[in-house]
This record gives C-alpha cells, structure tokens and sequence, in this order.
C-alpha cells in the first residue's frame, strides 16, 4: 500500500515501510536550490537522490574535467556530434543561469553538499545520459535525427530572455525536453526515451535507496511520472540496453553508393562524355556543400579543401565520413589549447563563443561537413540519375 501527501512542490509517498520525499524543482531556479537545502535540513534522511549521472556528476565535482579532452579522440571515437549536442544543452541551461545571476543545476549541486552535510547516503539515480541520447538517436528516423539535430543548433542561436515567472513555468518540463520544446510537439516518439524512461529509471532508483526515509531532487517533469512508476518493478539493465542497430540503414549506406558506382560505370561505357558529366557532377554536389558546411564553421582553408576532396569518396563509403577528415586536420592546424577549454564554460554562453573557442569550431566542423556531405549526396546522386536517364 503507498499514501502520498503534496505540499508545495514536495510530493510524499509512503510504500512499503519507506517514506519518499520527492522535491520537484526547475534546474535553474533559486528558490529550487534554497527548497532543496531547507527540506533536507529539516528531514534528515537516510538517503539523497539525485537526477544526475555518473558523467554529470563528475562534471561538477571537477569542473575542469574539460582540460583532458583529447579532440582527435573524440573525432576518432565518433563522439563530436554527442558532445556538441551536450555542449548545446549546457549552454542553454547556462545562459538562463547566468540571466538570473545563480549557477545551472544549483539545486543538484545543493543536494549532494547537504547529503555530506547531514551525513545521508548520496545515490546518482539518473540514466546514463550517452545512453538516453543513445535510444533518443534510434528512435527519430532519419528524418528526426536532421531535425533535432537543426533544433540543437539553431539553440545555441537562440539569444531569447527569460522572466522568473516563465522560469516557473519551465518546472513542468525536463531541461532537455524544455530545449527541444518544438521537437517533442512534433515527435512525440521522443518523449518515450527522454521522460518515460527516465521516470521509471529513477523511480526504481529511488525505491532501491538504503534506508527509510529518502529525499529525491528531481526535475519537476518527472515527479508526475515517478508517483506513478515507483508503485511498479522495473528492469534498469533492459532500461540501459543500447538500442540494437538497424540493418536497413546498413543496407541502404552501401546500396546507395554500388548504385551510384554501377550507373556511372554503365554510362562510361555506352557514353564516356555523359559519365564524365556524371563524376564531376557528384564531386561538385557532394565537396560542394561539404566545404560549404566547413565554411560556415569558420574552418581553416585546408579543413574546406579537405572537406571538398573527401566528401565525394566518403560518401561512397559508409564507413567514413568527410567531417572526421576536415575536423582532424582543423584540430591540427587549429589545436585547443588549455586556454580554450578554460573558457569553454563561458564561450557556450553564446554564438560567437561557440565559433571563436577552437574546441567548439571543430565539434562544429564534423557536423557541419557531415550535414553538407549527406546533402550532396541526395542532390548528387539524383543528378546522376538523371543524366543516366538523359543519356540512355
């Protein structure tokens, strides 16, 4: 049997001999922070949950973890595109702090120095947040990945101001989903991995918790979701699970290329002028708006001309792609230096930030290399098409 009382804010639920305490809060708000600090103070529990990770964790006890980045790790490692999305996030939540003159996820940043302060067991009882991005990214299609990945852009753009009152708002949804307002109206898919989920998942960490009493600071979107979910068993090794990789975009990563190769190489043959005309019209299409998206980064002249030559031939091959080529040699030419992750937490602040610190340009240049070589891909490829057509 479970009861549960609401205050303001504050919902309790006893269950099964446990009373929780979960503080539903908006992650930029002081007043959350001051709640947080003031409840449990006053409580005492046994066990502080917290709606952090492993990874977020460790990026607030040590601030500047950034330092030890390796850019051509991460560009080796295929990971620009998750870090830029999380750079993205962080700047968003960063420029509504710093409106309000506090720190971004004071509230989480309280609730770990009150559980030392009473001396409460601290639990990190949110999913991996690579593993959330993980069934987000295979559960949009092709389609939504291009869309959230504009929408993840087009937010660092975003310069718009923010009153305490609509702050309050905000306190209905997740941080993420609150980012990616318009994406979830549009995708409901992606409410599944991004508040579902994560509702059972911290509910069943927060039921599995030492102790009697358990205070969760939680963002204010998932409390509805937890009252509901805590009443329920949960497998979190199902919920941890990577989604397993699709064949289809396997199949159509190599299909596309050997149909492309085979129309040329049949039109070389009946008519060399017009597969002469095919090649260079799939070169100018694909290194065209590859150099193009290095370009709108800002990429050193040799990233655009290596965005240029290799985009053609790493769109023939899926298991290559022409940002890592034009990123690595921006990263070498243009190497981050210590200064440049100093300044990386102030420089997401803004637009001209993200472009000016060279750790950002690069992260920047393998999406947007990437982006312009898909997208010379379809309109070259269909050029090749119709010449094939015009020619037979």
């Amino acid at each position: 049997m479970s009861r549960e009382i609401e205050e303001q804010n504050i919902t309790r639920i006893n269950q099964n001999g446990k009373e929780y305490i979960l503080i539903g809060t908006a992650h930029v708000s002081k007043k959350s922070a001051e709640q947080v600090k003031e409840v449990i103070e006053r409580e005492r529990p046994d066990t502080v949950c917290v709606e952090l990770d492993e990874q977020r964790y460790q990026s607030i006890v040590q601030g500047d973890k950034w330092k030890e980045t390796d850019i051509f790790k991460v560009i080796k490692d295929r990971k620009a595109t998750f870090l830029l999305m999380n750079l993205a996030i962080s700047s968003f939540q960063k420029r509504m702090a710093k409106q309000l003159g506090i720190q971004a996820g004071q509230e989480m940043i309280q609730g770990i120095e009150s559980a030392k302060e009473t001396g409460a067991e601290l639990v990190l009882a949110d999913r991996n947040i690579q593993v959330t991005f993980s069934r987000i990214w295979g559960n949009v299609g092709f389609t939504g990945k291009s869309k959230l990945l504009m929408q993840i852009i087009y937010s660092i753009f975003s310069n718009e101001n923010i009153s305490e009152e609509e702050l309050e708002k905000l306190k209905s949804k997740d941080m993420l989903e609150g980012m990616l307002n318009e994406f979830t109206e549009t995708s409901p898919r992606l409410k599944k991995p991004l508040i579902d989920e994560r509702d059972q998942y911290l509910s069943q960490k927060i039921k599995d918790a030492p102790g009697k009493k358990i205070v969760a600071v939680l963002g204010a979107a998932h409390v509805p979701g937890i009252k509901e979910e805590i009443k329920k068993d949960h497998d979190l090794e199902r919920l941890n699970e990577r989604p397993p990789k699709s064949k289809l975009p396997k199949i159509i990563g190599w299909g596309i290329p050997i149909f492309i190769l085979a129309l040329i190489a049949y039109t070389f043959i009946s008519n060399p002028d017009a597969g002469m005309q095919q090649s260079l019209s799939w070169i100018l299409w694909n290194g065209g708006f590859s150099a193009l998206g290095v370009a709108i980064g800002m990429g050193h002249p040799l990233a655009i001309l290596t965005a240029f030559v290799a985009a053609p031939i790493t769109s023939l091959n899926p298991l290559l792609a022409a940002g890592w080529f034009a990123g690595a040699v921006q990263a070498y030419f243009k190497r981050p230096n210590v200064a440049d992750f100093d300044r990386l937490s102030e420089d997401v602040l803004s637009v001209k930030g993200f472009w000016s610190n060279k750790v950002t340009r690069v992260l920047l240049i393998v999406v947007l290399a990437n982006l312009g070589s898909s997208l010379g891909t379809f309109i070259g490829g269909a050029d090749v098409i119709r010449l094939f057509f015009k020619n037979l």
